[in-house]
C-alpha cells in the first residue's frame, strides 16, 4: 500500500509539474508590432445675454471629431492609417444653426525600408466632408458650393516615406493620380472644382504629391501637430501648386478636459484664387489613448498622446 502510495505521489508530482511549466510557457504576441494611437473629442461653448446694453446673441456649440493612428511597424515593413473625423454646429438667436466643422481623412501608406529611416512607400487618402455647405456662413437659404464627395479627393501614388522618429514624416510622390470628385449635380457645372464640361462628375489629374507631419511638444501638456502638403499637376500648369497646412494645438487641463485651436490654410485654384483660412478654438471632453508596442526605441518622444 505504501508502494502504492509512494507512486501515486510522484506520478501526481510530475504531472503538477508538466502542467506548471505548460502554464509558464509564454504565450506568442501576435500583435507587438501593431501601435494604436487616437484622441476622441467632444467640445462645447454657449454664451446667454439678457438686457446686456453692449448687444450678443445667445447661442450654444458643439464640435465632435476623432484622430486614430493605426501603424504596424515590423522588421522593415511600416504600415500606417490615420482616420481624421470631425463634425460640429452652431445654433445662434435670429440665424439658425450653422456647420462650423466638417471633414473626412482617410490616409493609408506602406512602405519597405531600404536605408536606414528611408522606406519604399505606395498609398491612398481620401478627403471630403459629410454635410452641404452654403455662402453667406453655411446658410441654408443661400446657394450651395459644396456637399458629401464634391468635392472628394482621392490620391493614389508611390514614392519614398523619411520617418526617423515617431514625431516626423516625409512622404515624396513623383508619381501620384489625383481625383476631384464632385457627385452632386446641382456642382457639376464647367469651372466648378476645375471640371471641364457642365455634367462631368470628376476631374483626373497626375503630378507630384509631397506631405510632412511634424510633432512638436512645447511644453509639459502642450503640444503642436503640423500637417503640410503640396500637389503639381504635370498635365496642366504644373506651376500652379496646390498647398495646404493644417496646425493643433492641444492643451491639455487634466486625463479628460483639453483645450484645441486648429488652424487650417489652403490655396488650391480650381476651388478659388485665393487662400482660404480656418480657425476654431474649443475646451471640452478629450480622451487619448496609447494601445501596443512600436518598433521604435524613442518611445518617449510621444508624449503629446500621453495620458
Amino acid at each position: 500500500m505504501k508502494k502504492l502510495l509512494l507512486i501515486s505521489s510522484i506520478s501526481l508530482g510530475a504531472a503538477a509539474m508538466a502542467q506548471e511549466t505548460k502554464t509558464e510557457a509564454p504565450a506568442t504576441d501576435t500583435v507587438k508590432a501593431w501601435s494604436i494611437q487616437g484622441q476622441n473629442t467632444l467640445m462645447l461653448n454657449q454664451a446667454a445675454f439678457s438686457n446686456w446694453v453692449g448687444g450678443g446673441a445667445n447661442n450654444v456649440g458643439w464640435l465632435a471629431g476623432v484622430n486614430y493612428n493605426l501603424t504596424y511597424e515590423k522588421g522593415k515593413d511600416l504600415w500606417e492609417n490615420i482616420i481624421i473625423l470631425g463634425y460640429g454646429q452652431n445654433n445662434t438667436q435670429g440665424t439658425g444653426v450653422r456647420k462650423t466643422q466638417d471633414v473626412i481623412n482617410l490616409s493609408t501608406n506602406y512602405g519597405r525600408e531600404f536605408a536606414k529611416h528611408w522606406y519604399f512607400s505606395a498609398g491612398a487618402g481620401l478627403q471630403t466632408q459629410f454635410a452641404p455647405g452654403y455662402e453667406d456662413g453655411n446658410n441654408p437659404d443661400a446657394k450651395k458650393i459644396s456637399n458629401f464627395m464634391a468635392p472628394g479627393y482621392l490620391n493614389l501614388g508611390a514614392g519614398v516615406t523619411y520617418r526617423p522618429n515617431d514625431n516626423l514624416t516625409v512622404t515624396l510622390r513623383p508619381a501620384n493620380a489625383r481625383w476631384t470628385f464632385v457627385l452632386d449635380s446641382d456642382l457639376q457645372k464647367a469651372g466648378t472644382y476645375g471640371l471641364k464640361n457642365d455634367g462631368d462628375s470628376s476631374l483626373f489629374q497626375f503630378g507630384f504629391l509631397g506631405t510632412a507631419m511634424y510633432k512638436l511638444k512645447i511644453m509639459e501638456n502642450i503640444s503642436l501637430l503640423n500637417t503640410a502638403s503640396v500637389f503639381s499637376n504635370y498635365l496642366d500648369h504644373p506651376e500652379r501648386l496646390v498647398l495646404g497646412y493644417s496646425g493643433v494645438l492641444s492643451m491639455k487641463i487634466n486625463k479628460y478636459i483639453s483645450t484645441n485651436v486648429t488652424l487650417d490654410l489652403l490655396y488650391d485654384h480650381n476651388q478659388i484664387w485665393k487662400t482660404q483660412l480656418k480657425q476654431t478654438l474649443g475646451v471640452g471632453l478629450a480622451y487619448n489613448f496609447d494601445n501596443g508596442k512600436k518598433r521604435s526605441d524613442n518611445k518617449g518622444n510621444q508624449d503629446w498622446l500621453k495620458k
